[in-house]
């Protein structure tokens, strides 16, 4: 069995941590080294044998303590692997120096009876396989009241609307991100648009008021929920209902899962299934070895 390495970031080789990615059934677009390198200011890696498999250590310093956390619009990472492996394992790997660790890892993580501490996280998947019309079959009848209402209202559906505008309703939200995350964003938002792999929807008002919008990544495999924005004042109107409708109407019928990114908030919850998304469960763990004389400050 080949051993579990510490690479820092420096060493990497990331033309095979990227395939790794592409080969594994489970690869996400957050853990691929462009995404990272936007997004984490600082990161390591955790790497079995050439690059089998591949666990990114996202970290950072404060008063001379390092620890791993989850970087902004960065929902899950954990391991990757073109075959099975110990994920346990993985974690055992993590360096000492990192004395507390509070990371989520992904949904093909099994931790059951390993264990380790940690609760499981809720994410939305919707098959966009099927044609509109079957995928419309399975609305909630609340949401689609909510879409007529909008619609009758004079709402209307427009793409490629500036990054600015969503990033400004996004800020109306209660726990928006940090400015300078907001900025790395923007970096990885314009490369991820010039691949082709990036695009801005937005619902507007009667009054040409934005009243829902969101920023959408795509890779082979999904489409991404990434940073959504919405005005107060769209919540009565049924907008989100039809930002939402418009994606997967336009997106049916394509090999691709729409990724909610979430909710273990019921109401966000209630509001993707209502589209007939399906829960895909995740571990999300707590390691704390701090000191006896900080422990109680991450309790």
């Amino acid at each position: 069995m080949p051993a579990i390495r510490y690479i820092k970031h420096a060493d990497l080789d990331k033309a095979k941590w990227d395939e790794c990615l592409e080969k594994c059934s489970s690869g996400l677009l957050y853990a691929h080294s462009f995404y990272l390198d936007c997004m984490a200011p600082q990161w390591d890696a955790l790497v079995l044998g050439d690059y089998e498999a591949v666990m990114p250590l996202t970290w950072n310093k404060k008063y001379g303590i390092h620890y791993l956390y989850q970087p902004a619009f960065t929902p899950m990472l954990g391991v990757f692997a073109t075959s099975p492996v110990s994920v346990k394992d993985f974690i055992n790997a993590i360096p000492a120096k990192f004395k507390l660790t509070e990371i989520s890892l992904n949904s093909s993580n099994d931790l059951r009876g390993e264990n380790v501490p940690g609760i499981m996280r809720r994410n939305y998947l919707l098959d966009l396989s099927r044609s509109a019309d079957e995928l419309k079959k399975v609305y909630r009848e609340s949401h689609r009241r909510n879409l007529r209402k909008a619609i009758q209202l004079g709402c209307v559906v427009k793409k490629d609307i500036p990054l600015k505008d969503i990033i400004a309703l996004s800020k109306l939200s209660i726990a928006p991100a940090k400015e300078e995350d907001y900025l790395r964003f923007g970096q990885l938002f314009t490369a991820l648009r010039e691949q082709g792999n990036a695009e801005t929807i937005g619902v507007y008002g009667p009054q040409q008021q934005l009243l829902a919008s969101a920023v959408f990544f795509r890779d082979s495999k999904r489409a991404y929920y990434i940073l959504v924005g919405n005005d107060p004042a769209g919540k009565t109107v049924g907008a989100s209902h039809l930002l939402i409708d418009h994606f997967i109407t336009t997106h049916a019928g394509q090999s691709l899962l729409l990724d909610f990114e979430g909710s273990d908030i019921n109401s966000l919850a209630f509001f993707y299934e209502g589209f007939g998304a399906q829960p895909e469960w995740y571990p999300a763990i707590r390691i704390n070895r701090l000191p006896f004389y900080l422990k109680w400050l991450k309790k």
